[in-house]
């Protein structure tokens, strides 16, 4: 593992060099942990997102955090793809926080990476910043070889004109091309043209994560630096009353012991003494504000809310008309618990306070928000917090925290010792897993209506939990007491109903901390819709594929992946039969989220006792021009992993409002030999990149339920799914 050390203001800088070409009008700080290759002071255009250097090098400035997603990677893509580099020549940085050039354009004024937003945002600004890099490259060369511009041909890196025989590399051009004239528009590649884009090339991360030497928040450590533990209350909303560090304090290598906000805070040199110090505080908690619960009288308090209509969040025609006067009527309820986002990497966070402003070192996310925060708590002015974003191990939506809340912490421990040392904040598994954010617990009621044809005509869905925007920087999101987040994938369902109603109860006394989780609403509506969709198909005496595509005759990209799933699926071929004893079973699910088109086929088998295994899942995609297919590939195999873990164990349940589980031996991930074998097939397309971080995690649950229930006939209506509810 590479351990960064950084001994000094002088080797965090730029180097600044005689030559070389920037393209912007604002040079990011280097991030310390990395060092940067030279560039030049020249100062061209607004995009600040390429550095051209003497040594050949380019240089893409990624304003969004690589966190195993494959931003470096696609980014970079995009603009070497209208530069015409050479793939080995390119290399990529993070941006510095800095929200007036590196905004999420997406969010509007505010840097951030979330949403499966970081390619679809990303798209135009980066090709324009490529050509206009590769415009003013052959600009130079034009002007040096005295030839018309439109005679010379770029290619792999190297400038050429062909006629004379003369090739330059951008290296070569760089010093001359910094003194041309930024062009006013330019033409962008017509994508028959492209030669990375669409193709598979080898991820820019990949390398220095397998020998060490990438570089992680844990992997920072400055001259005088402490390492902090804190101890939080065991229900969230309490506070510390009163503590004795005596024996905390007499740990060896333990130097201070503070109280912050969000608990007591041991100091020490190492992590390991810091833990062992923080397990030996005695502290006493005031839970006087405290919050009790269990999950069982959550749920309780959701089920009762159900029985009364919500606040209207979609509505076509008239749902109670309809649903009144049906040939059959269903109903259907659904109920998911708690999920913790269980990074691989825990949370952690470097500040240090110093007499110019605040610098923090983080696996950086949500950039303007955090920075932001630190500053209020500094009184500083925003700019005068630097963010190094570094590489995050995972995050699935934990790091982009509306609260600022492990940045925050570690910024109000270095505040509580007057700022004379700078501070590493770790969180351990038990920490994030107790004292965390996590995706809201839900329930969900559904009715529908069929004619005498089987013919769905009316709908209504009421869910109930609780706000993940209200209360937070994002509020105004808020539409009319409606959080959209909560009801996105049910109040813009695809299908034609032509009676349909969508309601929100957001109940406000239940306090456990919330937070988006990968694939946010669409991770219960996804469940809910997909599965009684399945439920009246059946009703409706209809195949599930057939009916489906009967209702989407104004979604033809739902429709496309959904034929494109059951074709490479084998949907008109029974299965084959399992052993004696097994039930086996296909189930299907579609659904749209961050704009991209997932549909999934899921294989299962399942014994008498109720076990049951995925075998293969066959996963359609569509999210507008690949990138790189192997990216997309993995992510949508990533999200089936990740959403499969939640459907066999995913729950964090509370007791008296104490959170149960605490590491991943009571909050399991899924083992790998419970990974079903897998088939990714991506819908060629034209159309500007979407998101596909999350987009493959919605359907994959429904599309297990709709196959469990097909080969042992019992609906399922709770996640995660226990063998019991399928014994023969």
């Amino acid at each position: 593992m590479t351990t960064i050390r950084i001994e000094n203001e002088s080797r965090r800088r730029f180097l600044h060099a005689a030559g070389g070409l920037t393209l912007a009008i604002y040079l990011p700080a280097a991030t310390a942990a990395k060092g940067s290759h030279k560039a030049s002071t020249m100062q061209f255009e607004p995009n600040a997102f390429l550095r051209i250097a003497d040594d050949n090098t380019v240089t893409v400035i990624s304003k969004h955090l690589e966190m195993g997603q494959g931003t470096y990677t696609g980014l970079a893509t995009i603009v070497a793809e209208e530069l015409d580099a050479d793939w080995s020549q390119v290399r990529v940085e993070s941006a510095a926080a800095d929200a007036k050039h590196y905004n999420n354009l997406a969010w509007g004024p505010v840097q951030g990476t979330g949403g499966s937003t970081a390619i679809a945002n990303s798209w135009e600004q980066l090709r324009k910043a490529g050509a206009s890099a590769r415009a003013m490259l052959v600009s130079a060369a034009a002007q040096q070889w005295k030839v018309p511009p439109a005679d010379i041909a770029v290619e792999g890196g190297t400038v050429m004109h062909k006629a004379s025989g003369r090739k330059a590399s951008f290296g070569q051009l760089a010093r001359a091309a910094s003194e041309e004239a930024p062009p006013a528009d330019v033409k962008l590649k017509d994508p028959k043209d492209f030669r990375l884009i669409g193709r598979r090339i080898p991820r820019k991360d990949s390398a220095d994560k397998t020998t060490g030497k990438a570089v992680f928040t844990q992997d920072i450590h400055l001259p005088g630096m402490l390492t902090a533990v804190v101890a939080h209350p065991p229900r969230f909303g309490a506070k510390v009353k009163s503590f004795d560090a005596a024996k905390a304090r007499a740990i060896k290598g333990v130097v201070d012991v503070v109280q912050i906000p969000t608990g007591v805070a041991v100091l020490a040199r190492d992590t390991w003494s810091a833990k062992k110090g923080r397990d030996a505080l005695s502290v006493a908690w005031d839970e006087s504000a405290a919050f009790k619960l269990g999950s069982g009288e959550i749920l309780g308090k959701y089920h009762e809310l159900a029985n009364s209509s919500g606040k209207v969040a979609a509505r076509n025609g008239d749902a109670d008309k309809a649903l009144g006067s049906a040939a059959r009527t269903l109903e259907a309820a659904y109920d998911f618990p708690y999920l913790a986002h269980a990074a691989m990497e825990p949370m952690n966070c470097v500040v240090r306070l110093g007499k110019d402003g605040c610098e923090v070192w983080n696996g950086e996310q949500m950039q303007t928000v955090d920075q932001m925060a630190v500053a209020a708590l500094f009184g500083l002015a925003p700019e005068k917090v630097r963010i190094n974003t570094l590489y995050a191990g995972g995050s699935f939506g934990r790091r982009a925290n509306k609260d600022s809340d492990y940045v925050l912490e570690a910024a109000q421990i270095v505040k509580a010792i007057g700022g004379r040392a700078p501070v590493k904040l770790v969180w351990m598994r038990e920490d994030d897993m107790r004292a965390g954010y996590y995706r809201p617990l839900f329930h969900h009621r559904l009715w529908a209506g069929l004619d005498e044809q089987g013919r769905l005509v009316g709908w209504r869905h009421r869910l109930v939990g609780q706000s993940i925007l209200a209360g937070s920087p994002f509020a105004a999101m808020l539409k009319d007491g409606i959080d959209p987040v909560s009801v996105e994938g049910a109040a813009n369902l695809p299908y034609a109903i032509p009676n349909m109603q969508v309601e929100l109860h957001t109940p406000t006394d239940v306090t456990v901390p919330v937070l988006w989780w990968r694939s946010v609403g669409s991770t219960h509506t996804a469940f809910s819709t997909e599965c009684f969709i399945d439920e009246l198909a059946q009703a409706a005496g209809k195949d599930p594929v057939a009916w489906r595509l009967s209702m989407l005759d104004q979604h033809p990209r739902h429709a496309a992946v959904l034929k494109l799933a059951a074709d490479k699926a084998g949907w008109s071929n029974p299965l084959p039969a399992g052993k004696e004893g097994e039930r086996r079973g296909r189930g299907v699910a579609v659904h749209e989220s961050f704009k991209s088109y997932v549909a999934q086929v899921a294989e299962v088998t399942v014994q008498k006792d109720g076990s049951y295994r995925v075998d293969r899942v066959v996963a359609a995609v569509d999210c507008g021009v690949p990138i790189n297919p192997d990216v997309i590939r993995a992510q949508v195999e990533g999200a089936i992993g990740f959403a499969l873990s939640a459907v066999l164990h995913g729950a964090i349940t509370l007791t008296e409002g104490k959170v149960d589980q605490s590491n991943f031996n009571d909050y399991q991930p899924l083992r790998i030999s419970a990974m079903p074998r897998i088939e990714v097939h991506i819908i060629p397309s034209a159309a500007n990149p979407t998101g596909i971080g999350e987009p493959g995690v919605p359907p994959l649950a429904p599309a297990v339920a709709n196959a469990l229930a097909a080969a042992t006939g019992k609906r399922v209506r709770q996640l995660p799914i226990s063998p019991d509810v399928l014994k023969a």
